[in-house]
C-alpha cells in the first residue's frame, strides 16, 4: 500500500485509512472435483511448503510450515506470501501453525477480473474462508499493509474467529466520515498520489507497473536512507506521467534484501501481473460505502499494533498519537511498537525487533 500520507493525518489526529494461468484454473477444477491437494512442497524457504486450498469460492495458494495453534499472515502490495519469510518459521518453531496465503489476485491465488470482486466482504471472506478450509474455528491475524487493512475490517466483520490480531504499518481509528477517495482528490486536485492513479480507469496503472515490474519493485523495496538517483519525473501534476519515473533508481540493494529474496519477489509479479493487487485500490470508496454498518463498532480481542518510525503511512506520528487513534477502535490495545529508523516493509527491515514484539504479545495472551 504504501501509503505516503502526510495527508492521511487530518487535523483532528484521525489517520484516514483507513502465473501459471492455465495451471491455476486446471487445479481449480480439480479441487473442485476432488476437494484440497497438496501441490508442490518446494518454496525458496527451508522447513515451509506450498498447496492449493478452496476458499470463499477461489483457489488459493497457501504456504504454510509448523504445528499448533494457527497463525494467519496477511499480505500487503505489492507484496506475496514471501514478506513473511522471517516470521513463518519463528512463529512455527515457537510451537504454532503459521499460514501465509498469496492473497486474492496475487502470486498463485486466483484473480477475479471484476474490481468488485475486491472489495473489503470478498477479501475478508477469503482469510475466514482459509480457517474453513483447514478445520479451525479460530485463529490469530497478523497483516501487515493493505493486509493490515483487511485485517481490521475482518475481525470486526467476523468477530466470533479470531482471537487476536496485529497490525502493522497500517493503524485504523475506526470508520472515517467522509469516503476516504474524496479526501485524497481534494487534498491533491491535480497533483500525482498514486492511490489516485491506481483508481484512474483503463488500467493506466497496472499497464505502467506489467510493462516493468523490476522497475517499480527496485525503487519500493528500500530504506528511508537507501541512496537513489535523481527522480525523472519530478513535476508535480499528473500529467506529468506515471509513478516508476517518479521514484529515484536504487543504487544499490538495502542491507535487509538480496538479490534472490527481489528476483523471486518480482518473479511473482511477472507471472501474475499487477491488476488484482491494484484492485484493492480500487475498492476504497466501495469499502466505505458497504462498511457503514461499523459505525461506532471497536474491536474487543487483544491487539498488537507494529511500524518502523520512518514508515510514511504513519505520517511521523508518536506512541503516544498512535495509540490514541487505535485505542478509539480497539478496546484491548496491548502495545504499540515503533522500531526506531525503520521504513515501511517493517517485518522484513527489522525481522529480529519485529519477531520480538510478536512473540512478547503472544506469550501475554
Amino acid at each position: 500500500m504504501i501509503l505516503t500520507v502526510a495527508n492521511a493525518v487530518k487535523a483532528c489526529g484521525k489517520i484516514v485509512v483507513v502465473s501459471l494461468v492455465l495451471h491455476g484454473a486446471l487445479l481449480g477444477q480439480l479441487l473442485a472435483q476432488q476437494g484440497d491437494i497438496d501441490v508442490g512442497t518446494q518454496s525458496p524457504v527451508a522447513g515451509v511448503t506450498f498447496r492449493f486450498i478452496q476458499s470463499n469460492g477461489i483457489t488459493m495458494r497457501i504456504a504454510e510450515t509448523g504445528t499448533g495453534p494457527l497463525v494467519l499472515l496477511a499480505h500487503g502490495w505489492p507484496e506475496s506470501w514471501y514478506s513473511w519469510r522471517h516470521q513463518m518459521t519463528m512463529l512455527a518453531d515457537a510451537g504454532y501453525h503459521v499460514v501465509a496465503p498469496d492473497m486474492r489476485g496475487y502470486g498463485e491465488t486466483d484473480k477475479p477480473a471484476a474490481v468488485d470482486d475486491y472489495n473489503i466482504n470478498h477479501v475478508a471472506g477469503d482469510l475466514v474462508g482459509i480457517l474453513d478450509a483447514l478445520g479451525e474455528e479460530t485463529a490469530i491475524l497478523v497483516g501487515h499493509d493493505w493486509g493490515a487493512i483487511v485485517a481490521w475490517t475482518t475481525v470486526l466483520l467476523h468477530p466470533s474467529r479470531f482471537t487476536a490480531l496485529i497490525a502493522m504499518s497500517v493503524p485504523y481509528g475506526g470508520r472515517v466520515a467522509q469516503s476516504p477517495m474524496d479526501s485524497w482528490r481534494e487534498d491533491f486536485g491535480e497533483n500525482f498520489f498514486y492511490i489516485l492513479y491506481h483508481n484512474e480507469p483503463d488500467g493506466v496503472a497496472e499497464a505502467e507497473y506489467d510493462a516493468h515490474p523490476r522497475g517499480l519493485i527496485s525503487r519500493l523495496y528500500l530504506s528511508p536512507n537507501a541512496p537513489r538517483e535523481p527522480s525523472i519525473i519530478t513535476d508535480p501534476r499528473r500529467s506529468a506521467g506515471g509513478w516508476i519515473g517518479r521514484l529515484g533508481a536504487p543504487k544499490g540493494l538495502p542491507d535487509w534484501l538480496r538479490q534472490e529474496d527481489l528476483d523471486y519477489v518480482v518473479s511473482q509479479f511477472e507471472n501474475a501481473g499487477f491488476r488484482g493487487g491494484i484492485n484493492y485500490y480500487r475498492n476504497f470508496h466501495r469499502n466505505w460505502e458497504i462498511t457503514e454498518h461499523l459505525q461506532g463498532v471497536t474491536i474487543k480481542i487483544p491487539v498488537l499494533f507494529i511500524a518502523g518510525s520512518r514508515d510514511s503511512v504513519i505520517a511521523g506520528a508518536d506512541k503516544d498519537r498512535l495509540t490514541a487513534t487505535i485505542s478509539r477502535a480497539a478496546e484491548d490495545l496491548r502495545d504499540v511498537v515503533l522500531i526506531p529508523e525503520i521504513g515501511h516493509w517493517v517485518q522484513q527491515e527489522a525481522p529480529a525487533d519485529t519477531n520480538a514484539a510478536m512473540m512478547e504479545f503472544l506469550n501475554s495472551l
